[in-house]
């Protein structure tokens, strides 16, 4: 009795410990976006050129990401999380001394890389945690992630506000990060594998199933993509609003997003995965909808309310579904990942040339196709929900249950 009370305590700890984890991850993302701009001044970029910089990071993490699932292998999943966590935190100085476009592709790449393995190691300890606790936490995990990234927008903010330049903004965040990150990083569980177990391959093709769920991951990472970047410009151009209103249109959605998300276990508890994500599907194509045929910048802000709404748990559920759709969840995660990280990337720039081509309310046509699609491929979440036996990867199961104090 005593030890499955010890094992349920380090449980409950290891749940506030990868949180606080994904809380630090989503901070980094905050305090670079904020300072874009100065980058972009000191650089010396037109638009042209921070569009093609902007495009590494996502490059570096599809690159990047099929490794982490070595690297836990190697060195256990606590460890690794460490040096990895520790690599993207500090990987936020690299940028701002960047002096041209080159040295900034690259080291934009490198933000990316250390982003998306960092990224893989927590998702898949967050599945694993999750099993043990028997109770949905993805989502919450995932609304850490956003309030992370909401403050350090706010200190980006702060930042510029006082005058402070971006390479001293980001040498400080990245020294508080780092030794936030590595705090966290002591409570997670550490888990290793049997000393005779292979390490998975470098590079492998995701399992099908992960293709599966990372479509419908595509789907909804293209539809907040697109929200972030285009409702503002939709409500100004389209609606005739303030630059304020507008502007509040998009903090108002990223705020709906991490509450949903913050909020959205006790839903998935209740009604499972493969319902929420159906419902949720449901709710993204009604605030689409309503963005295409708003009158004005009251129904298209309700819309593109419902549509973070709708959005919000489902790439939190796509990771957790590809953690236990086969032998090697590190794999299947980062399958989905590279997905769900390639639809952020094409998204605004689709959006952007369909908007074009023909108008931006075309182009939320296509957003409500998509949140469809969300709705309509549900079912392949099933395979993936949340069950007491828990999943078979050699690095996060089976002997790996035995934790290094």
């Amino acid at each position: 009795m005593g030890a499955v009370a010890a094992k349920s305590r380090e449980s409950r700890r290891a749940r506030y410990a990868v949180a606080a984890v994904f809380c630090v991850h989503g901070s980094v993302t905050g305090s670079f976006a904020t300072r874009v701009p100065w980058i972009q001044e000191h650089a010396g970029l037109g638009a042209g050129q921070l569009g093609l910089a902007l495009a590494f990071p996502a490059i570096g993490a599809s690159a990047a990401m099929p490794l982490s699932g070595r690297v836990s292998h190697r060195y256990g999943t606590r460890r690794a999380l460490r040096g990895l966590l520790a690599l993207w935190t500090l990987a936020l100085v690299l940028p701002s001394l960047a002096p041209n476009l080159f040295t900034l592709c690259g080291a934009l790449f490198v933000y990316g890389a250390t982003a998306g393995m960092s990224d893989v190691a927590m998702n898949a300890l967050g599945v694993e945690t999750e099993n043990r606790l028997d109770k949905s936490i993805m989502s919450g995990l995932h609304g850490m992630w956003s309030a992370g990234a909401l403050l350090g927008s706010a200190g980006g903010t702060l930042a510029a506000q006082l005058g402070v330049g971006a390479r001293l903004h980001h040498e400080v965040a990245a020294v508080v990060l780092t030794a936030a990150g590595a705090l966290a990083c002591r409570w997670v569980l550490d888990l290793r594998p049997e000393h005779d177990e292979q390490p998975p391959p470098r590079f492998a093709r995701p399992p099908r199933s992960a293709l599966l769920i990372g479509a419908v991951g595509f789907c909804a990472v293209f539809a907040e993509g697109a929200s972030l970047d285009w409702s503002a410009v939709y409500l100004r151009g389209e609606l005739g609003t303030s630059a304020g209103i507008a502007a509040a249109c998009t903090t108002a959605f990223t705020l709906t997003m991490a509450v949903a998300r913050i909020a959205g276990d006790a839903v998935v508890d209740r009604y499972g995965a493969v319902r929420t994500v159906r419902a949720g599907g449901v709710l993204a194509t009604a605030g689409a909808l309503l963005v295409v045929v708003a009158p004005g910048a009251g129904a298209a802000m309700a819309g593109f309310g419902l549509l973070g709404l709708g959005i919000a748990v489902v790439v939190p559920l796509a990771f957790a579904a590809a953690g236990r759709s086969g032998p090697h969840p590190s794999q299947a995660i980062a399958g989905v990942a590279t997905i769900t990280y390639t639809s952020g990337l094409i998204a605004p720039s689709a959006i952007g040339a369909l908007a074009h081509a023909t108008s931006l309310v075309v182009s939320f046509g296509l957003v409500t196709v998509l949140a469809c699609g969300v709705a309509g491929f549900a079912t392949v979440l099933r395979g993936g929900e949340r069950v007491r036996a828990g999943v078979t990867d050699p690095v996060l199961t089976g002997a790996a249950d035995r934790t290094e104090p």
